[in-house]
């Protein structure tokens, strides 16, 4: 009951966000037909036009939850289809979404690994350390004294995943017939892009075997360490990796306070994309 009152209320929803800050009106007015021109001017508010478009598209997606904030993230790595400084405003999406309640992230994960988690852990933070929009991570520390991160998807997200794609299908197939430049921008393809990528997230043994494939590619330059991938306690729902200790890129100062080289660790960080690149080449050939 509740999936069909959503099937319903969420477009109505999406309409009335993308009316809230503006991106409906520049749609109408650029199509050929009049009625919608004349529609888009109506609609159209001096105020909200005057805004950026691509704070009011990022906006927008914030409003509209996680998979279209996926979404727009996605879109910010593709400057073929999107002008620079529509691109750099949708990379300031953060994919950061309330915690879902501790008892039920751990019922999730006895289910999936079919144990109690005293039969599994010494020890399993019951708050998570991060929440996003498709899982959420805790720490821990298995029976062996190993310590572990364990990723959890949310429950019943790929029903709520599968409904918002089915708008977004449906999105570009309008985007793509009644807009002049929607066949240049190819708005099914990408939607179909992200239906792959989004489906291939929700598969965390997928995602456990890349990880280990990625691992062993970095064995040899010895350039940065991916953790271990616990495969006893992987699941496509769990997955239980080594816990590592770091600091994020993006916080300089902390870097420079530890004493990291800047110089070489940009340079190491353009190696290992280029040996990455290079793998995935030889891997396709």
């Amino acid at each position: 009951m509740n999936s069909l009152i959503r099937r319903f209320s969420r477009p109505l929803y999406i309409g009335w966000v993308g009316l809230r800050y503006g991106l409906i009106s520049p749609l109408l007015i650029s199509m050929s037909n009049p009625l919608a021109k004349g529609l888009g001017r109506l609609l159209s508010s001096k105020k909200i036009q005057r805004q950026n478009i691509g704070v009011r598209l990022r906006l927008a997606m914030e409003a509209l939850g996680p998979v279209f904030v996926k979404f727009g993230q996605m879109l910010s790595t593709r400057p073929d289809l999107l002008p620079q400084t529509i691109a750099a405003e949708l990379a300031k999406l953060q994919d950061q979404v309330p915690a879902f309640p501790a008892e039920q992230s751990l019922r999730l994960i006895e289910h999936h690994l079919g144990k109690p988690v005293d039969k599994i852990f010494k020890q399993l933070d019951r708050e998570p350390v991060a929440s996003a929009s498709v899982a959420q991570v805790h720490f821990g520390v298995l029976l062996d004294g190993r310590e572990v991160a364990v990723k959890v998807l949310r429950p019943d997200i790929l029903n709520v995943i599968e409904d918002d794609l089915a708008l977004l299908h449906i999105l570009a197939g309008w985007i793509q017939h009644w807009w002049a430049d929607g066949k240049r921008l190819k708005p099914r393809e990408v939607a179909a892009e992200f239906d792959k990528y989004l489906h291939d997230e929700l598969d965390l043994i997928r995602e456990a075997a890349n990880a280990s494939q990625l691992r062993r590619n970095m064995e040899g330059p010895d350039l940065c360490l991916v953790p271990e991938m616990i495969w006893d306690f992987c699941t496509t729902d769990v997955m239980v990796m080594e816990r590592m200790n770091g600091v994020p890129i993006s916080q300089i100062e902390r870097l420079r306070l530890a004493g990291v080289d800047i110089k070489k660790l940009a340079k190491d960080g353009v190696n290992i994309s280029m040996l990455t690149c290079i793998q995935a080449i030889f891997k396709s050939v």
